[in-house]
């Protein structure tokens, strides 16, 4: 159902019930569980969002149909599935150039084992754009590097997962990345810890050709969700009883940013206790759907009675932010940039530059894991919102939040996700990255980079390039 034919029907039963209570003031029976709390943070709202059905077969938001004949496996990954990525940024979001070079970070695994996730480092000269210029200098981290004394997280590490990374102003590398704890079994926790974690990347150049990775320092966590009033921790997803409870807790993709001087980063999350947690509660939170009081008591009297109910009840989805001292420890945990709430509780690969005076942030979400009617379990997006200030207001692109979309079989070689935008120096064009084709699908397709291609940003508008396709992990236009 459209949002106008919502809207209808809800003025419809606004009439109803005010015959039913004879001409009452209060032209809604209220649900005495009825409130509206914004929590002084953003929201991706319902409203919004059942309307992006009706907009993701336009081309202006299709990710680009690709030609899977000419989609080969990185040479330089040596058989390894290459999944999420993202290159070394200056402070602004632009592409470095680290001693003539531009440096990915990518995670990667052995096809045959999905417990094999760790970080590696991919690296071309700059200006070569060419699949086959990539090499590997291969895993940042050792086994060993978790085994720092006085860490209370990283030596239970048993995954290393997405995160960002910047060339700070000395010319150092400096890595931002997820510590995660997984099976007993493997030496984690059981509890699906997320720890956000940084650490110098140390580099040494051996001859013109090569770079390689000459070991980490200042390896340390830096923030493992708080006290949980504004963030939930891992204990309150242990209260909640865990996987069981059909929670889902998120505290990763740290993403680096400078504003002012000032270092910032910016990770997927869920909302704590003070800022609109999870619960049957918020389903009856007006800020969390959006549209009029008409649109609020039809969709939610909709979604009391759906399926969906427990999962939208669970749904706390945020991209948090946190101030860091020089030293990149926590100087001050702040309030989210956006919620998701009652909409999905994962919204993933945090990323925000500043952009011709406003600030841009985009975000990768599954259709899979959302509670919106008209949006199916094959729906990919990335979500992007616009603000004056970087710790918001945001405001939606493109009047929902759609900035890209794809509905493709999962098994079709050119299926993409962790779609990644790049903004280009001097220019309203971003370069989008991801990852092509799901891990372990085929014997002979690895998950690899995927060509990249352009998406203009103007204002609150964005839009895919036409024939605007690059090739496979360029960075740069």
């Amino acid at each position: 159902m459209n949002i106008n034919k919502i809207v209808k029907h809800a003025m419809a039963a606004t009439f109803t019930v005010s015959l039913l209570l004879g001409g009452a003031t209060q032209t809604f029976a209220k649900e005495s569980t009825d409130y509206n709390n914004a929590y002084g943070i953003s929201h991706i709202t319902r409203y919004d969002m059942l309307k992006i059905p009706s907009q993701q077969n336009s081309a202006q938001f299709s990710i680009p149909k690709f030609d899977p004949s000419s989609i080969q496996n990185i040479p330089a990954a040596g058989g390894l599935d290459v999944w999420d990525s993202w290159p070394l940024q200056n402070a602004d979001g632009t592409v470095a150039n680290y001693r003539g070079y531009h440096i990915v970070f990518a995670l990667a695994g052995d096809p045959s084992n999905g417990n094999d996730t760790h970080i590696y480092l991919f690296y071309q000269k700059a200006g070569d754009t060419s699949l086959a210029s990539w090499k590997n200098a291969g895993r940042v981290f050792t086994d060993a590097d978790k085994l720092v004394p006085g860490d209370p997280y990283l030596k239970y590490q048993t995954q290393e997962w997405s995160g960002s990374a910047t060339l700070t102003s000395d010319g150092k590398v400096r890595l931002f990345y997820t510590d995660f704890s997984g099976a007993p079994e493997d030496g984690g926790t059981g509890d699906s810890d997320q720890v956000l974690t940084t650490s110098q990347v140390n580099l040494s150049q051996p001859d013109a050709d090569t770079l390689k990775v000459d070991g980490v320092e200042d390896h340390k966590s830096i923030f493992n969700g708080g006290d949980g009033s504004i963030y939930q921790n891992i204990e309150q997803f242990h209260e909640e009883g865990m996987f069981s409870s059909g929670d889902n807790h998120t505290l990763r993709d740290p993403h680096y940013v400078e504003d002012n001087g000032h270092k910032y980063i910016v990770f997927e999350s869920n909302t704590g206790t003070a800022d609109g947690y999870q619960g049957d509660n918020s389903l009856y939170n007006k800020a969390y759907y959006g549209g009029s009081e008409a649109f609020y008591q039809v969709e939610k009297n909709s979604l009391l009675q759906s399926p969906a109910k427990q999962l939208a009840s669970l749904a706390n989805g945020a991209l948090g932010i946190v101030e860091l001292n020089n030293d990149y420890t926590v100087k001050k945990v702040l309030p989210p940039l956006i919620t998701s709430n009652t909409v999905t509780d994962e919204i993933e690969r945090a990323n925000v530059f500043k952009l011709n005076g406003k600030w841009y942030l985009f975000t990768d979400s599954r259709g899979a894991k959302m509670t919106i009617n008209g949006i199916g379990a094959g729906d990919v997006y990335m979500l992007g919102f616009w603000s004056n200030s970087l710790t918001g207001p945001y405001k939606p692109l493109n009047g929902t939040g759609l900035v890209l979309h794809q509905n493709i079989d999962p098994n079709d070689i050119t299926w993409t996700y962790s779609h990644f935008a790049i903004p280009q120096a001097n220019s309203n064009e971003a370069v989008v990255t991801s990852y092509m084709t799901n891990r372990g699908f085929f014997a002979d397709h690895h998950s690899t980079f995927a060509p990249s291609f352009l998406l203009k940003i103007q204002g609150p508008k964005t839009s895919v390039v036409p024939n605007g396709i690059l090739t496979q992990g360029q960075l740069t236009k």
